[in-house]
Order: structure tokens, then sequence, then C-alpha cells
């Protein structure tokens, strides 16, 4: 396992800090962790999939305890979507998204615990499991994952993904939420999809099942492999460990903010 702790520099300290609820003044007991060191106790267990009560306390993270409870108070209030809204528009505003198609798809994963959100894997012998659907615009840069249970057809989940689409400033005029084109295999085929796509005025590239897959298609559609790569690199959302979708919810949209973040860094550098 790797051990070497998870740094939180000044550059995504400043986006977040002003998002953190305070805490009172005269608060009871002893002086809490201070948040920063927590989110890295966050991070750690994110990018590592250990469980909270193995996060080293010499790392002074403070307890996994004190880290799980720190995470599900910013999740009540919308912390890490926060975070994913603002570096989304200040890509948007660096030019760095491609609204001219969006992608989707969806990856299975492990929930070695059950809970919500999960069901029998159709590619895992019927092991419990859960599914991640995502949608990402043309470079691959996440813009919504929604988790549902392994046995959950992508096909039910493309209106919703379409429609929870923040929406993303950082240009002049009204924040933008849709994309011109959505791309996805033969298991987005659906008529009543693509009709509600054009209400919408979104274009669907969706490939028929018994027919020959959109020429190109596949090149186009690659970006949204490579950013479940990337989203799963943090070994947290390879597998589930939350009983509550909320709080496994909550890891899937700091690890959004950190990918917007990293294409953000590598941009300005």
């Amino acid at each position: 396992m790797n051990t070497r702790p998870w740094i939180v520099d000044d550059d995504l300290w400043a986006p977040i800090e002003p998002l953190l609820p305070p805490w009172p003044e005269r608060s009871p007991g002893p002086r809490p962790v201070p948040d920063r060191l927590c989110l890295q106790g966050i991070l750690h267990v994110l990018h590592n999939d250990i469980a909270w009560q193995l996060l080293p306390l010499e790392l002074g993270f403070g307890s996994g305890q004190t880290c799980w409870r720190r995470l599900e108070q910013w999740q009540q209030v919308d912390v890490f979507d926060q975070l994913h809204r603002i570096l989304l528009a200040e890509l948007n505003a660096a030019g760095q998204l491609d609204w001219s198609r969006a992608c989707v798809d969806g990856s299975h994963i492990h929930a070695n615990r059950g809970g919500s959100d999960t069901g029998p894997s159709p590619v895992d012998c019927r092991k419990t499991g859960s599914k991640h659907h995502l949608i990402c615009d043309g470079r691959g840069t996440p813009l919504k994952v929604i988790t549902t249970a392994a046995n959950v057809n992508d096909v039910t989940q493309t209106l919703a993904l379409v429609d929870n689409i923040p929406p993303v400033a950082g240009r002049p005029g009204q924040p933008r939420r849709r994309p011109e084109a959505l791309l996805g295999d033969k298991g987005y085929d659906s008529n009543p999809n693509r009709d509600e796509l054009r209400k919408r005025r979104i274009l669907p590239v969706i490939s028929r099942k018994g027919a020959p897959n959109i020429k190109g298609l596949g090149k186009l559609r690659y970006v949204v492999e490579q950013t479940f790569a990337l989203l799963h690199q943090f070994k947290r959302l390879a597998v589930s460990w939350e009983r509550r979708t909320e709080l496994h919810d909550a890891f899937i949209s700091l690890a959004c903010g950190l990918n917007c973040w990293r294409r953000l860094k590598k941009h300005r550098s």
C-alpha cells in the first residue's frame, strides 16, 4: 500500500477553504483538527483505499473517525459539488471545455459491504456491485457521475446524466449546461431518448443495435474510457466500501474536482 501522504497545497486549498462551514467560536470539547489536515486525511483514504480506522495518526490528520465525520458534514452542505462547479467554470473561462460533444458510458465497481444502490453485477458472477454512469465533455472532463446498482441499464440514465450537468459559468451570458451532441454506444440505443435529446437541442450520435457502429464514433468516445481510468486511479472509487451512497458520491465529487484542478493546473503551466 502506498502510504505517501497527500499534501493539499495552497493552489488547491484556495478554492476549497471558502466553501467550508465555519466552526463555532466557542464549541465544546477539545479544539477540532484543522480543516486542511482533515481534508488531507480524506484525500489519503480516497487515494489509497484504506479503512478509516487504519488512517495513520502519525500523519497528523486526526483519527479516521474525525475525517469521516468531516466528510459527512461537508457533503451535507455540498462542498464537493460546489468545488467541482467552480473548477468547471474556471476551465470554461480558459476555453478548456469542449461543448461540441459529450460522451456517456458506465463502469461496474465492487460493493463489498452492500448497502444502498447495490445489486447483482451482470459482469462479475452476480456478485454485489454498483455502477458509475459518467458524462464528460469532448476532452474528457467529468461533468456528472451517477451511482446506481450494478444491474441498472445504461440507457435508463441517459437523460438523468444530461439533465444533471451543473450550470457552468465562466463565459459571458447564461451558464451553459448542454452539449451540442451526445455520443453513446449501443447500450444507449433508445428512440424515446433520442427524441428527448432533440427536444433539448442535443444531437444524439448513438449506435443502433443490430446495425454497424457509426464510423469514427469509437475514436471520439475514447475520452470517456480515459476519464474513467483517471477517476478509478483513486482506489476508493474502484471499490465501494460506503453503505450510504451519499458518502461514496462525496468521494466521486471530490475526485471530479481534483480531475478538473489537474487539468487547470496543466493548462496554466
